[in-house]
């Protein structure tokens, strides 16, 4: 069981060798992760404004079928 862990360890560095990370390695401090920040602001803002959408239409649309359904 231990030589499969170990195995799966070693081809998993092997790959993540093999990655482009988001960052030049040359660069320091806070710089080094702009790229990296830059793009959770982004995915962060998207998944607010279509959070947002969804809670939006499903409220419109439980009132409508509510106003509907009522007797």
């Amino acid at each position: 069981m231990f030589s499969k862990i170990r195995k799966f360890t070693s081809e998993v560095r092997v790959e993540l060798g093999k990655a482009q990370w988001p960052w030049d390695p040359s660069e320091k401090g806070f710089r080094r992760y702009k790229e990296l920040t830059d793009s959770t602001i982004v995915v962060f803002v998207a998944m607010v404004l279509l959070g947002g959408y969804i809670a939006f239409f499903d409220f419109i649309l439980i009132n409508v079928v509510g106003f509907l359904t009522n007797p």
